[in-house]
């Protein structure tokens, strides 16, 4: 009876633990078991050359929610973002450059290559804001789910009214950036490349596709919906590395009673009398009332449930589950900062994330590369330093750089194993065109293919939004109709993770709004029979 709780979660990622936070703060007894043994999911900082430290997985903050953040104040618990002093930087070829931050530097950035763009600039981010202040009100909120009850209805009400209450140019907005691709959003604004790019880059971050994929827009709007240390859409770097946050939201939950067990794969969801009743994780049974998956939704269906224990509709969609974000992640350490060609002296341009991605073309380029030969030979590239804002990751004058690369397919002709360090030397060979003498700075480097995000962190098929952000996977489809409520067709059976509504990101909306699912249930099976919950 020791292992007995009121809900155990799968998985110590940061939306499993927002999850088992907000429950425990409600007075419920939570467990959460983690097959590695450290806590974090996608959202650790680990040694991976000696004396340097990074974020191996999910590198950046500005997505993690604002509510989240102060509900378990985390503050207190150790976190502490700083912003970047740039938010992005292009580098090109030749003496051409581009910056993107606050203060009015990207409208300055902007002009200093076109007039035109940048008197467009104000209507082009008046377009974008009206669709985010949209999708912001959906971020902590269930989407109204197919088939559900009065309370979809009234969600789905609430939804058509607040659109239609939007201007008519807005609603256009709304419908251009929830179908179209961003390709064809930025040209009706923009005409300079690297203006182009600098938005553009948002919409292919963790897809696989070209700018000119239709719905490669929202991917943009996903990744502008967030802040950093209370700046709204500001991008920023937790000190420590990303395993700061989760290390904080840790601290957090064990102050509220949370046990939390690591070295603890789950191999299967317990089943009784149609209803999740526990798992067993690392050859220990855990019974619970309630199973909160923060998990990769494939991984949960396919592997670890048991047969029959779904409708096979069901099952059938999400062995379907599309899921490959096409990303090679790369850590390097370094014995000094890396000099581009565009702007070779120290500044504070290396704080930002260095996009390697000149132009919409050179994107769609990268895509058709990794669709016709399995990876890009000019691949996208976002490089962030974090050691020069953070002098806690490197030795005293090295540094350390998070490569975040694309395109590159999970079925890799030959396999990842045999080209894992081909295509490493070859995504620091084409940084070294942008930089030269970066390849002879690198002293050290963990090179992660699709492959190795798998194996590693349970990111199937490498993808690290647990699963294609599209419109089919989306709002009240994912991670399908009629199950978007956090509930998944098993009694007792909640998703917590990214493949729940909102998506991917270290946004902590996932685990929050299924904690708000179960809590409603237990009041509700309170009311009707006091066993199921107490």
């Amino acid at each position: 009876m020791n292992n007995q709780s009121d809900v155990v979660i799968i998985g110590a990622g940061h939306n499993g633990l927002v999850c088992a936070y907000y429950l425990a703060r409600a007075g419920m007894k939570v467990t959460v078991v983690e097959a590695r043994d450290v806590v974090g999911g996608a959202a650790v900082t680990e040694e991976f050359a000696p004396g340097f430290r990074n974020s191996t997985a999910s590198y950046t903050v500005s997505l993690l929610q604002p509510q989240v953040i102060e509900d378990m104040d985390l503050e207190r618990h150790g976190l502490h973002v700083v912003l970047r002093k740039v938010d992005n930087f292009l580098p090109t070829l030749g003496g051409d450059y581009l910056l993107g931050g606050r203060g009015g530097l990207t409208k300055r950035e902007i002009a200093r290559h076109s007039p035109a763009d940048a008197a467009n600039y104000d209507a082009y981010i008046a377009a974008l804001d009206s669709v985010v202040a949209v999708l912001r009100q959906w971020l902590l909120r269930a989407p109204p789910n197919a088939g559900g009850g009065l309370g979809d209805l009234i969600a789905l009400a609430s939804l058509g009214r607040g659109v239609g209450r939007l201007p008519l140019e807005e609603q256009r907005h709304l419908v251009d950036f929830f179908t179209k691709p961003a390709a064809e959003v930025l040209e009706r604004y923009f005409s300079t490349e690297l203006v182009q790019a600098l938005f553009g880059f948002d919409g292919v971050v963790g897809n696989f596709g070209s700018p000119w994929t239709p719905g490669s827009a929202y991917v943009l709007l996903h990744h502008v919906f967030g802040e950093a240390a209370g700046v709204p859409g500001a991008w920023g770097h937790a000190i420590g590395g990303m395993g700061a946050i989760t290390q904080a939201m840790a601290k957090a939950c064990r102050a509220r009673g949370v046990e939390i067990v690591t070295g603890a794969p789950v191999s299967e969801v317990i089943v009784e009398k149609g209803r999740a009743a526990g798992v067993v994780a690392g050859g220990t049974t855990y019974r619970a009332r309630a199973v909160a998956a923060g998990v990769h939704p494939k991984l949960l269906f396919t592997q670890l449930l048991p047969d029959g224990a779904v409708p096979e509709d069901a099952a059938t969609r999400m062995a379907h589950w599309k899921s490959e974000s096409a990303t090679f992640r790369m850590n390097v350490a370094l014995s000094e900062l890396p000099r581009f060609t565009s702007l070779p002296e120290p500044g504070d341009h290396l704080t930002a994330g260095i996009i390697v991605a000149p132009s919409l073309q050179y994107m769609d380029r990268a895509y058709i590369d990794a669709r016709q030969h399995g990876w890009s030979a000019e691949p996208i590239v976002e490089m962030l330093i974090p050691s020069t804002l953070d002098n806690s990751l490197a030795p005293e004058g090295r540094h350390v750089a998070s490569l975040f690369c694309q395109h590159f397919r999970y079925d890799l002709p030959g396999g990842w194993d045999a080209h894992r360090d081909k295509v490493a030397d070859a995504i620091i060979a084409h940084v070294d065109r942008y930089a030269p003498g970066f390849a002879a700075s690198v002293v050290g480097r963990l090179a992660l293919s699709p492959l190795d995000l798998e194996r590693r962190f349970g990111l199937i098929g490498g993808d690290i939004f647990h699963g294609r952000m599209s419109l089919d996977q989306l709002f009240s489809a994912r991670p399908m109709l009629g199950h978007a409520d956090y509930r998944m067709p098993l009694n007792g059976l909640y998703l917590c993770g990214s493949g729940a509504h909102p998506g991917g990101g270290v946004t902590g909306a996932p685990g929050h709004n299924a904690a708000r699912a179960i809590l409603a249930d237990r009041r509700s099976f309170l009311w009707r029979n006091k066993r199921n919950f107490r």
